[in-house]
């Protein structure tokens, strides 16, 4: 059975280079544009790991982070920031919010992939 990785960024080209990355190595991609959408899509249906952009409107990711770690289903979820941010008081308030990892853009296709592999499994 394939995993499913939910992806949340406001930027439509990062989404679908995420998701051609994961889907081409045999994962399964649900996309969301920000963190509310994001938010509905992870309760609504089993995920296996969350990639998750950090500066979007609506819901950012770190808000994103705190609401679903409130949620049940979240429990054992990983979740990967892939942001342009790298500063590290930024990654300690992700790491407290409940991130499991943190990736800078632009991210390499096989870094993405050895990542979503250690958190979610093959």
């Amino acid at each position: 059975m394939s995993k499913t990785i939910l992806t949340i960024d406001d930027s439509a080209s990062v989404r679908q280079m995420v998701a051609l990355t994961l889907s081409s190595a045999g994962y399964t991609v649900i996309e969301a544009g920000d963190g509310a959408e994001g938010y509905a899509k992870a309760t609504s249906n089993r995920i296996d790991a969350v990639i998750t952009d950090l500066n979007m409107p609506v819901m950012n990711g770190l808000d994103f982070i705190r609401k679903f770690r409130t949620h049940p289903s979240s429990t054992g979820v990983p979740i990967v920031f892939l942001t342009t941010e790298s500063d590290e008081q930024m990654k300690a308030q992700a790491r407290s919010a409940g991130a499991t990892g943190w990736i800078v853009k632009p991210f390499k296709q096989d870094q993405l992939l050895a990542v979503v592999r250690k958190v979610a499994g093959a």
